[in-house]
């Protein structure tokens, strides 16, 4: 709500969105290449790099996407400005990527962490639960095992690597004499999962922190963008590319094997090097043998890898959450699904996250069929993406990153046609997906009375409220002072009392927590209002109404955060206020515990020159 001045805190840096990036991107390889053998067998290296080659592509173009959208570069806020429905079209894409990231990733998870194979279906349906009841109290980091599990992840993967290096060879590839033939693009496009997660960072661009020289009326994250995709990119395709490399070194008559084992392929390249690695370096030393310290180091990889799979369920379904509670902010979806649970995360699309990847995890036969739904999603969302800003003239784009943008468009797009074309199954499930959001869609603006219009281009331009920001009045005073409370308390009497004898305006805070991760830039959601909050307006109308009798300016704030000490200390900067008084906390031992003392984070971080004042 850049008009109330109401910014996302931009508190993340380049290190920490990296290793979000990472933890969805980067466990791409857990399964990208044992699917590639499955799919070609020992013909299948000019597979795999050609989806590193790809894979970096599409990096390179979201850096781009990134440096033009510094308040959110997720497919919704970069299609709307084509079309409301174009947006909508692909965020329901982003959200049947997003169902099937949590089933396969848990799925796949189990099969890492040794769960026997007759329990896996089980087990995926409990760690699925188990998520649903983790962000049902909101979790404010739903990416921090990612982040902590990020470097042990870049360990395993250069371990597997520096062990497979002296047997490294070509000699058991078999090469083909047509390299663009159907077969092979039909191969490629069945292994394009490495694509999966790079939505991840253009979401994330609205609180990253700002390049230096920019501001938050002009903010640049193109520096901070390239710096946090780059080492990733270049590790998922370097990483990507060796692994494969790796697995086809191995002798062909372990075909069967490799086959076999193609769901945790890790492990089983960790278990196969590790033992030839500890054989010739050890042989038999102190009872441990080559196969007794291969199995150990491959349940190790196992669980490295599978704790980190995990960490993607958990940002997929936080991911579910944020995109439908965006959709029916902005009026696409039903308005019952903005409502709040006790911990600020809304029951309808927390219900959705949950029910939708139990219903596939239970109708599906193994990890082989939710591969084939898998990309449909991800391949379409970010063709939407990269379609539109490349069709968008306003954006300013170079002549060559229109050019790069373009070409990866029309492959994104043949890839996406061939997956409808030679995968039912994945068409049917998008299908369906898609269906059901769109009917939601006119469900929902049925029920509120809107109808679709065509205006001319002047006129639309006439009635968009962005066009009067500019002239927005900006009410200031000599010793203004803020408040923030949670409800009808003395310590807005205390706040009256202060502004009538400074002489100065009263600005009334109240801060709805909210525990949603939104895809989004908060601009491009439907205005918050403190209206439509029964709680923040009998505040607001008692302190409207007691100003006018005491000759006091009050002015109404009104911020939806998953901060508040944060909402409070950026509002508190922006506005240039001398005092801000704070309410003594009486918070429960437990709500204290998990989401810490408001008044503590705000007393450490305020600037010097705002007065700090706690009424008890």
């Amino acid at each position: 709500m850049s008009g109330s001045g109401v910014h996302r805190p931009r508190n993340v840096g380049w290190a920490r969105a990296a290793a979000f990036l990472y933890g969805d991107w980067g466990t791409s390889k857990a399964y990208v290449i044992g699917f590639a053998f499955v799919a070609a067998q020992f013909s299948s290296f000019p597979i795999i790099l050609a989806v590193c080659a790809f894979t970096g592509l599409v990096g390179y173009n979201y850096i781009i996407v990134c440096k033009h959208f510094p308040d959110g570069g997720g497919v919704y806020s970069a299609a709307r400005d084509q079309s409301r429905v174009l947006a909508v079209l692909g965020s329901l894409l982003l959200l049947a990527d997003f169902i099937v990231t949590a089933a396969l990733s848990a799925w796949d998870a189990m099969t890492y962490l040794r769960v026997p194979p007759d329990y896996v279906r089980v087990a995926t349906i409990g760690v699925i639960l188990l998520m649903g009841f983790i962000n049902y109290f909101g979790p404010k980091h739903s990416g921090s095992l990612a982040v902590s599990l990020a470097i042990p992840m870049v360990v395993v993967v250069l371990l597997i690597i520096g062990m497979s290096l002296p047997h490294l060879t070509f000699t058991h590839l078999n090469h083909t004499s047509r390299l663009f033939s159907k077969t092979n693009w039909v191969a490629f496009v069945s292994v394009i999962l490495a694509l999966s997660g790079v939505e991840a960072i253009a979401n994330l661009t609205g609180v990253l922190k700002l390049d230096v020289g920019s501001n938050i009326d002009k903010p640049m994250v193109g520096r901070t963008a390239r710096k946090a995709i780059m080492p990733v990119a270049i590790e998922v395709v370097l990483g990507t590319a060796l692994l494969g490399w790796a697995m086809l070194s191995l002798p062909p008559d372990l075909s069967q094997t490799i086959t076999a084992r193609h769901e945790d392929m890790l492990n089983y390249l960790g278990e196969h090097y590790g033992a030839l690695t500890w054989s010739n370096l050890a042989g038999n030393w102190h009872g441990w043998t080559a196969e007794h310290f291969g199995k150990t180091l491959g349940v190790g990889i196992g669980i490295v890898v599978g704790l980190l799979l995990l960490s993607a369920v958990n940002t997929a379904t936080s991911a579910m959450i944020g995109l439908l509670y965006m959709l029916a902010r902005d009026g696409e979806m039903p308005r019952p699904f903005t409502r709040l649970n006790s911990h600020g995360v809304p029951w309808a699309p927390l219900l959705i996250a949950l029910t939708l990847p139990l219903i596939l995890t239970v109708l599906t036969e193994n990890l082989d069929s939710l591969a084939d739904m898998y990309a449909i999603g991800v391949v379409g969302a970010i063709a939407v993406n990269l379609g539109s800003c490349w069709y968008n003239r306003k954006l300013g784009l170079a002549w060559h990153e229109r050019l790069v943008m373009g070409i990866t468009f029309l492959i994104l797009f043949a890839v996406e046609v061939t997956i409808a074309k030679t995968k039912p199954a994945a068409l049917f499930f998008a299908v369906c997906v898609v269906g059901i959001g769109f009917f939601l869609r006119a469900w929902s603006m049925k029920r509120a009375g809107l109808q679709t219009v065509t205006l001319k281009k002047e006129l639309a331009a006439a009635v968009r409220p962005e066009q009067w920001e500019s002239i927005r009045i900006n009410i200031s005073g000599d010793q203004s002072i803020l408040v923030a409370a949670r409800g009808i308390t003395p310590v807005l009497r205390f706040a009256l009392e202060e502004a009538r004898m400074r002489k100065g305006p009263l600005y009334v805070l109240y801060v709805k927590e909210l525990a949603v991760a939104l895809p989004g830039p908060v601009d491009a959601l439907e205005r918050f209002r403190w209206q439509d909050d029964r709680a923040a307006a009998e505040i607001m109308y008692g302190m409207l109404e007691l100003g006018r009798e005491n000759s006091v300016q009050v002015i109404p704030l009104y911020s939806v955060s998953d901060n508040p000490a944060m909402s409070i200390l950026d509002l508190s900067a922006t506005l240039g206020i001398d005092f801000l008084i704070l309410g003594a906390p009486h918070r429960q031992t437990l709500a204290a515990l998990l989401k810490g003392n408001i008044v503590t984070t705000v007393a450490k971080n305020l600037p010097e020159n705002i007065q700090l004042l706690i009424h008890g």
